[in-house]
């Protein structure tokens, strides 16, 4: 059989194999088993030559049979709020990145925010054997999953803690980064400033106020009931909430907006407003330096939520037996110039 031909006939027919290579590179078994996992004591020569029978034959390393030795599928499953959200997609990027680093292959899927539906997709990576889950939550009751990590399920939970179980999380410092962009506002001469965040159930919406009230209360200055407004994030909802606040007898002369769906719905209400009004936006988003005034923001680093989460996942994984971990990234203000408008008069 020519060389053409033994290809062809392993590309069509029966798949090369671990045997097949030592015969055409002229090695023992056991160093091609070596080259092909990545093993020490090969010479830079004889690895080389493995690595041409490789190709030459098109031979793929087949996993089942090591997985199964293992007793694990090489998955793991993400669950998020919103796959259309900019603020998850560096973070599901930076999972598989580690994943694939790992050899495992990542399955997400989308919660819309829907306790309920969180459940499902949870307990449907469970039943397909994922290894290992990453949860950006959406309930606070997730005692669901205890039976699941009893069982083995690493699970790590990011951007908010698990509710009622003990469980990895890795979280952004929502309490410092906002409290950091109210003040900001504050030492630009703002005492009146407003706050509209997401559902007071979810934990960085309640972070985030804490924040706010914090950097509020350190300036001894008082918060009226109505520059607080909490709930859902449709434009409708925060453009009412904005427009209210600047119609006020004593209107606020800045605004803290709690994440980007509300400061892209503020920065809209604020272009048909008769005067400057100052705004920091929690999360960074496309286009916002763009706009004019560009637009000062906490960024939160979702990348790197997202590599920390599924590097303590692996942890898990490999064997690591320790008390539930707590992971809190850093945020970081971006002056930009919308944070910078100086009160009328100040």
């Amino acid at each position: 059989m020519t060389e053409t031909a033994r290809g062809t006939s392993h590309r069509y027919g029966t798949r090369p194999t671990m045997k097949d290579v030592a015969a055409r590179a002229g090695v023992g078994l056991k160093t091609v088993s070596r080259v092909v996992n990545g093993e020490p004591g090969v010479t830079p020569d004889t690895e080389r030559r493995v690595q041409d029978a490789i190709t030459a034959l098109g031979f793929r390393r087949n996993d089942s049979a090591r997985i199964l030795r293992k007793g694990r599928t090489a998955s793991i499953g993400l669950v998020l709020e919103d796959l259309a959200d900019p603020f998850y997609g560096p973070l599901s990027r930076a999972v598989e990145e580690v994943a694939r680093s790992h050899g495992a292959l990542l399955i997400n899927g989308s919660s819309a925010e829907d306790p309920a539906r969180e459940q499902e997709l949870v307990l449907a990576l469970c039943a397909r054997r994922v290894d290992g889950l990453v949860v950006i939550p959406a309930g606070d009751d997730h005692r669901y999953l205890a039976p699941e990590m009893a069982a083995g399920i690493a699970t790590v939970f990011v951007d908010r803690p698990a509710g009622r179980i003990d469980a990895d999380v890795v979280l952004s410092d929502n309490f410092g980064g906002a409290r950091a962009a109210v003040a900001h506002l504050i030492a630009h001469g703002h005492r009146r400033i407003g706050f509209i965040g997401d559902q007071p159930r979810i934990h960085t919406a309640k972070e985030r106020l804490r924040g706010y009230r914090s950097a509020m209360a350190e300036a001894g200055l008082p918060v009226d009931d109505s520059w607080v407004s909490l709930g859902s994030t449709a434009p409708d909802r925060v453009g009412a909430a904005t427009t209210a606040m600047l119609a006020a007898p004593e209107p606020v002369t800045a605004l803290f907006a709690g994440n980007n769906r509300v400061t892209v719905t503020a920065v809209r209400v604020l272009r048909g407003h008769s005067r400057p009004v100052a705004l920091v936006g929690f999360d960074d988003f496309e286009l916002a330096d763009l706009v004019r005034p560009a637009i000062t923001v906490v960024a939160q680093d979702s990348a790197q939520l997202g590599r920390t989460a599924a590097g303590l996942l692996f942890r898990r994984l490999d064997g690591v037996d320790e008390p539930p971990q707590r992971w809190e990234i850093p945020t970081r203000l971006i002056p930009r110039g919308s944070g910078e408008i100086r009160p009328a008069g100040g």
